[in-house]
């Protein structure tokens, strides 16, 4: 048996040209089983619900203030919400009339959630698009994440899932894959050590899960894609994609997609109150130019990878 654990959704975001083929609806889960130090989306590593807070936003009607019995919220902290305080009670999010507080994740079913981008059906017809399961990483809730793909296949929509491959192979094989068209499956670092230390866990089970889904997805209907993050300074590096094209190559793959680094992160570590990150650190606050991801293509064009 799989987890039974239901998630929570950050995010149903419609009209996505950027999260696979035509115009998609992506559905965020909350929740990630790596800690990437350069992680775009920090609001989707925790499993549990957050409070944001955009100061931008804040129209200073103190009605939040008033509302708030463990006294987690001032004008004085220096993220406006101690959350050594908070008790998550979401009674500020309710009140705020600006949405400058934000409840991150809730809890939406797999029926509500297709009645949700059903709306959207003909723009998929029309465009060959679909539905895209993200994160956060779905494959930590197989029981939900199958109920909602076999809910969408019966809809006849184009199911995609992103997913960073640190998964039970058996419990993907059975649950999810049987509703799947396409899988965008994310290939980081190849020396273990360096996986450990930029995400927090080894590569081992990622790697041994491409290779067996590379193996069950040859000449079927679903389309496997292997996708490399390029991270400034980490994963960029000359060893580190030659590694890659190499590994894809030895798997029969002859396709893959590289991501331009970016730095989405910076907004909202200040919106969950999250002050220095290693990302920080390591000056990664800047999107890579054109001329450095032109030789970060030709590693994989010399080895014969359709970009």
């Amino acid at each position: 048996m799989g987890p039974t654990k239901k998630p929570l959704i950050l995010e149903i975001r419609g009209n996505s040209l950027d999260d696979g083929p035509g115009i998609r609806s992506v559905v965020f889960f909350k929740g990630c089983p790596l800690a990437c130090v350069w992680c775009q989306n920090p609001e989707g590593k925790s499993t549990q619900a957050e409070i944001a807070f955009d100061a931008g936003e804040c129209v200073r009607c103190d009605a939040c203030l008033k509302v708030c019995s463990p006294k987690a919220l001032s004008r004085q902290n220096v993220h406006f919400i101690d959350r050594t305080r908070c008790t998550l009670c979401f009674d500020c999010t309710d009140v705020c009339p600006s949405g400058a507080l934000e409840r991150v994740g809730r809890q939406i079913s797999p029926d509500e959630i297709i009645d949700m981008v059903m709306k959207d059906k003909p723009f998929f017809d029309t465009s060959q698009g679909g539905v895209t399961l993200s994160g956060g990483e779905p494959t930590l809730f197989t029981d939900f994440a199958g109920e909602l793909l076999s809910g969408l296949k019966r809809q006849n929509i184009h199911t995609l899932i992103e997913t960073c491959g640190h998964f039970d192979m058996e419990d993907f094989r059975l649950r999810l894959l049987p509703y799947l068209n396409m899988i965008y499956f994310d290939l980081k670092l190849m020396d273990d050590g360096l996986h450990r230390r930029y995400t927090g866990v080894g590569n081992k089970r990622i790697l041994d899960n491409f290779k067996e889904l590379a193996s069950l997805t040859r000449g079927t209907r679903v389309t496997l894609l292997p996708r490399v993050p390029l991270i400034p300074g980490i994963t960029d590096t000359e060893d580190n994609l030659r590694a890659i094209a190499y590994f894809l190559v030895q798997t029969g793959m002859r396709k893959a997609m590289l991501m331009n680094y970016n730095p989405l992160w910076k907004a909202k570590t200040v919106k969950l109150g999250i002050d220095e990150t290693e990302a920080q650190q390591k000056g990664l606050t800047k999107w890579m130019n054109t001329h450095r991801l032109s030789q970060c293509r030709e590693v994989f064009i010399s080895a014969g990878i359709e970009l």
